[in-house]
């Protein structure tokens, strides 16, 4: 094991077992108290065997019996006891875990999202942290109570004879020293099983965000053909790491039976030699036959190890990756309407190629700036960089004056509303879902948003009101549309950003919502990326996009008289040469 993964355990444990101590502690109190009864049963029962052989009275065996019973009794009832205290730690710890490690992926910016699918990331939250439970539950404090275990039965083992117990040790030391030098092997086929199973989440995941064009396409034959390879390659990864963790700690378990039966060997041959008592042979018998359950517990343990190293190692690699955009150093926005201003910006979404090239323009504080051009033109990326989904690789984007990389992302994406063509609905009330979770905003507040948007009688209409639940699918994309307005209203940003959000609504409701979307803008700064260009009356200015260039800026009232300007052009040619 390597320095930096001792490391990876050791900064897990820490982080996550020591919020639950107290828990931890009684886990071990447990196992030692399950260790002691287990140690102290097989004396009782060589006093009973040894005290029938040498005439003991009736009554005194009567009171022995009933000591090995009671004993046996406690062993159950601590087992069932740790059992669920165990559960109950690792539970704790994996939920703390996976909560950590949710927390982390939202953080990440976008460029990592897009380059790892929703399925890969939930088998590392879910799949890779389920594998570390043991881990967390039973490993140091089983590791630490099977080791106490073994080293309490050879001590006793001594105690009742010294040959006995040296011929023990030296079983142990051979069967514990194959487990221990084995126990790194499986960890790389484990570590290809879980890359496998995570590719297999992320093929699901994709196969049915893609059902629609899958079955109306007729590609469902060659989806199954390409997902069964997928699980083919799951099973043949999983079973070879099997069969490596059986290779690896069969060896040791056959050292311990096979000297687990010369040990019952010699412990007969001394009896019959009038060195042992039958009792002590019986003593033997238990002890050697228990070893096989803390070797048995440390070898699960190895083979475990093997699963959490890997586990380990890939928890560690999610987490040490860091956002690419770092949070500001605190600088305030203004209040009201945000000004916005792109200084020489330049930005590519990798080094072969780049979205907008040397971008300048100003757009005053309270005014609607209209963006067109080309699909690839630019424009989505325009607003990522506002949102600062991403930073510019050169130039700099300010609101209000203030350069985005150092205002707080908080106080950013709080000033800042956006709503694109794709909505997000969530399985959730419908309350949840215009107010993304914030149990805060009043429901007053909610309710008048709607009238103003025109949503008012669909609200009343539904079964529980606000408390009724929307499935994803359950709404229009019209509907949609008119709740990720309200979202924005709840915000009351200073800068709003429509990025062709009407461009799947139809005509009426697309009538329905321009009323509210004047609302909306009324003390804001707005910008509408649009393909049609009667969604731009509102515009004050024009910022028309080629190739990622600025080929045109300025107020629209300037263009649309300018003949020879390239928006007037669009105007006269319907738009379809540039936005289509």
């Amino acid at each position: 094991m390597t320095k930096s993964s001792l490391a990876n355990y050791r900064w897990l444990l820490r982080r996550y077992l020591w919020p639950v101590w107290p828990s931890v502690l009684l886990l071990a109190f447990l196992l030692f108290a399950n260790v002691g009864l287990q140690l102290l049963n097989p004396w009782i029962a060589r006093a009973f065997i040894d005290g029938a052989q040498a005439g003991v009275p009736t009554e005194a065996l009567t009171t022995t019996a009933i000591e090995f019973l009671a004993v046996a009794l406690l062993i159950q009832v601590a087992s069932v006891a740790e059992r669920y205290v165990a559960e109950n730690v690792g539970w704790l710890a994996t939920n703390a875990l996976r909560a950590d490690l949710t927390e982390h992926c939202l953080e990440l910016d976008l460029g990592f999202h897009q380059t790892h699918q929703p399925g890969e990331l939930i088998e590392r939250i879910d799949g890779d942290v389920s594998a570390l439970s043991n881990f967390f539950a039973t490993f140091v404090v089983e590791v630490v109570g099977n080791g106490v275990l073994l080293v309490g039965i050879l001590a006793l083992l001594f105690r009742a004879d010294w040959r006995l117990g040296l011929l023990m040790a030296i079983v142990c030391a051979v069967a514990g020293g194959w487990l221990m030098a084995t126990s790194a092997i499986g960890t790389h086929s484990v570590w290809l099983r879980r890359n496998a199973s995570a590719e297999v989440f992320a093929a699901l995941e994709e196969q049915l965000g893609g059902l629609p064009d899958i079955q109306g396409n007729g590609a469902r034959a060659f989806i199954l053909e390409r997902w069964q390879g997928q699980l083919r390659n799951l099973a043949e990864r999983a079973t070879r790491s099997a069969l490596v963790g059986g290779a690896v700690t069969s060896p040791g378990l056959l050292v311990l039976g096979i000297g687990s039966i010369a040990v019952i060997g010699l412990a007969a041959l001394l009896h019959r030699a009038g060195s042992l008592s039958l009792g002590t042979v019986f003593l033997a018998f238990q002890y050697a036959t228990m070893l096989q359950a803390p070797l048995d517990r440390l070898t699960r343990q190895a083979r475990d190890l093997q699963s959490a190293g890997a586990s380990v190692g890939r928890v560690a690699w999610l987490t040490a990756i860091r956002p690419s955009i770092e949070d500001g150093r605190g600088v305030a926005l203004p209040d009201g309407p945000l000004g916005v201003e792109f200084r020489d910006v330049t930005f590519g979404y990798d080094e072969s190629s780049q979205a907008l090239h040397q971008v300048s323009f100003r757009l005053s504080a309270g005014r609607v700036l209209g963006v067109v051009g080309r699909t690839g033109a630019g424009k989505s990326t325009l607003m990522r960089l506002l949102a600062r989904l991403y930073d510019p690789t050169e130039g700099e984007v300010c609101l209000g004056g203030v350069s985005l990389r150092d205002a707080r992302l908080a106080d950013l994406r709080r000033r800042v509303g956006v709503v694109t063509q794709d909505v997000q609905l969530f399985r959730a009330t419908a309350r949840d879902n215009l107010t993304l979770f914030d149990p805060l905003v009043d429901d007053d507040l909610l309710l008048r948003a709607l009238d103003d948007l025109g949503l008012g009688e669909w609200a009343q209409a539904l079964p529980r009101g606000l408390d009724t639940e929307i499935a994803p699918t359950g709404l229009s994309a019209g509907e949609a549309q008119l709740l990720a307005f309200t979202r924005v209203f709840l915000h009351a940003p200073g800068l709003v950003i429509l990025d062709e959000a009407s461009s799947r609504l139809d005509r009426a409701t697309e009538r329905l919502i321009e009323n509210a979307v004047q609302r909306l803008f009324v003390g804001r700064t707005a910008i509408v990326i649009a393909h049609r260009l009667e969604t731009l009356r509102l515009a004050d200015d024009i910022l028309v996009l080629d190739g990622g260039r600025v080929a045109e800026f300025g107020p629209r009232s300037r263009l649309v008289a300018d003949e020879s300007s390239h928006f007037s052009r669009l105007l006269r040619a319907g738009g379809a040469e540039v936005l289509a």
